[in-house]
């Protein structure tokens, strides 16, 4: 029994393997053939490049001419490749790939066009898996932040990928608006950052940066980004009325959406335009949560110049007592001026008459003294 249970334990040796046969070059035509169309890279730090270069044999009776060779990316690119190749002969495709802006499982791939008419267009893959020695999740950090919130915060992720231990300072806020505080996880490997917005919060978007001295040399400074977003206690949708040109060549009557975001209920009355012949009303949706208010301009209506006109409801919020819409109205196209006609040149300036032929003048000259030679 002894036996039989050391012999089970011991694994048969492997098979001879056979030998591998030299290439064949006596395929009609160019043929070519890789020694491997994929590479894996295993695991590579971002920022470090990839770079590897496939080899190829010409296996074939003839030359065989590379023309083409196309990284799928600009990530990844090709160098001088090895343009023809003799039969029998190899030839090489380095390519190298930028792992800087990747963070987990990637693939690529290079298509190869050659003279090789069973496989005119051939496919290299490259793949593996790249990492960031800090990883920051999420990169940017969003508070979403109802009206009536005093306060809200955040949780940041910051995880040491490498083995080298990373040491943080306490953070550093470069706007009052928030603070944060530095929770270690895992000492040198994971850390927490909670971000808080202080109060009192006002509407609208509010960023700030976060700073962190670190240990590593060759990343100092630890920066994370973060942004609040407080909503509007109310909101108005769409925020203007625009109507076409007056007059109105018939009665239209557009709509106002309300949407009440704070966390006490809402009620609208009294809406109202301060114009004369337009017609409102107020439907609630959803209680105390969403209202449509529908309002009726008249056939002809026209907004006077210089008036200005709003769809006004009273509300019972009491930061927002009155809700107002402005409404405007688009101004009527202007004709395209007249192109003037210009004068006639036979009007204005007539062609000269024609010179009519004249006779020669005679001029009869007194006689010389006779003391005075004549001229000859």
């Amino acid at each position: 029994m002894t036996l039989g249970v050391a012999m089970a334990g011991v694994q048969p040796a492997p098979a001879p393997q056979p030998p591998v046969a030299p290439a064949v070059t006596n395929a009609a035509g160019a043929k070519i053939q890789f020694a491997s169309v994929l590479y894996d890279f295993g695991r590579m730090r971002a920022g470090d490049p990839v770079k590897y270069t496939y080899v190829f044999t010409n296996i074939g009776n003839e030359t065989l001419f590379l023309t083409n060779v196309q990284p799928q990316c600009g990530c990844t690119t090709a160098g001088e490749w090895t343009r023809q190749v003799a039969p029998g002969n190899t030839g090489s495709i380095p390519i190298q790939f930028n792992t800087a802006n990747y963070n987990g499982p990637v693939f690529k791939q290079v298509t190869v066009v050659c003279s090789d008419k069973s496989q005119s267009t051939l496919f290299l893959q490259l793949k593996g898996t790249v990492f960031k020695p800090l990883d920051v999740n999420p990169q940017l950090a969003v508070l979403n932040l109802s009206p009536d919130a005093d306060t809200g915060s955040t949780v940041i992720n910051i995880t040491n990928n490498t083995e080298e231990p990373l040491m943080l300072s306490e953070p550093q806020s470069n706007n009052p608006k928030f603070t944060a505080e530095l929770k270690t996880i895992a000492p040198g490997k994971s850390y927490q950052l909670v971000v808080s917005a202080v109060p009192p919060l006002t509407q609208g978007g509010v960023q700030a940066q976060m700073s962190m001295k670190t240990s590593w040399t060759n990343q100092p400074v630890l920066n994370v980004s973060v942004y609040a977003n407080v909503q509007p206690a109310i909101m108005v949708i769409p925020s203007q009325l625009t109507l076409p040109p007056g007059p109105l060549a018939g009665a239209q009557t557009p709509s106002v959406t309300i949407q009440n975001n704070s966390t006490n209920l809402l009620s609208l009355t009294d809406p109202a335009v301060n114009a004369q012949g337009v017609e409102t009303q107020i439907k609630e949706m959803q209680p105390g949560r969403s209202f449509t208010a529908l309002v009726t301009f008249p056939q002809g209506f026209e907004i006077p110049p210089g008036q200005r006109v709003e769809l006004t409801l009273k509300s019972s919020n009491p930061k927002y007592p009155v809700v107002k819409v402005p409404i405007a109205q688009m101004p009527r196209p202007v004709a395209p001026p007249q192109p003037v006609k210009p004068p006639t040149t036979a009007a204005v300036n007539p062609p000269p008459s024609p010179l009519r032929p004249t006779r020669p003048v005679t001029v009869d000259l007194p006689p010389l003294p006779p003391d005075v030679p004549a001229v000859r």
